[in-house]
């Protein structure tokens, strides 16, 4: 089923992000959200059909406003990959500050769907393969030996900065993740 993307259904997948990021994808009830939207349950469930397909809206939204995010932080780094990687860490930071006050979006999202037969379980994964692909393109355009071992432990990093900056256990997480990245790339 397509989603008609009428101002209504962009109201519900604006209502939906917002209360699934601060609250909770199992704690927001679909009258929450239609309430939040100013429209009946009746128009959300003719836009979206479920909440399960909401669900995956709201993930593949913020997972294409990340990607968008990401790829203007690498192209301004310019061709250098050590420069991209540390433009990496950096656009995480970033994010953070302006989209990630509760942490990563697709983490919180995992700790709530971990059935792979769930349909948003496919977009938590595939977005976290992606990025593990861009540290691998990053890692072999280096010229090191093992670009997937490097990219899975500079992955590793971003990851835990990611973490640990959500839940404000540190300071200055990403730079610091960043350095040990970069020295990975050799």
């Amino acid at each position: 089923m397509a989603i008609d993307w009428t101002p209504k259904a962009q109201a519900v997948l604006a209502a939906a992000s917002e209360l699934f990021y601060e609250r909770g994808i199992h704690a927001v009830g679909v009258d929450v959200i239609a309430a939040k939207a100013g429209v009946t349950k009746k128009t959300l469930y003719d836009r979206f059909g479920s909440k399960e397909r909401l669900v995956v809206e709201y993930l593949s939204a913020r997972d294409a406003r990340w990607r968008e995010f990401l790829r203007e932080s690498l192209e301004k780094a310019g061709p250098a990959p050590r420069d991209r990687l540390a433009a990496a860490f950096d656009a995480s930071e970033s994010w953070a500050k302006k989209y990630g006050g509760k942490g990563c979006g697709m983490i919180n999202a995992h700790a709530e769907i971990s059935d792979p037969a769930h349909p948003a379980y496919a977009v938590v994964t595939e977005s976290k393969r992606w990025m593990l692909g861009v540290f691998a393109e990053l890692a072999e355009s280096a010229g090191v030996s093992d670009p997937h071992r490097v990219a899975e432990q500079i992955m590793l990093l971003h990851e835990g900065a990611v973490v640990m900056a959500g839940m404000r256990v540190a300071e200055n997480v990403f730079a610091r993740a960043a350095e040990t990245a970069v020295v990975l790339l050799g």
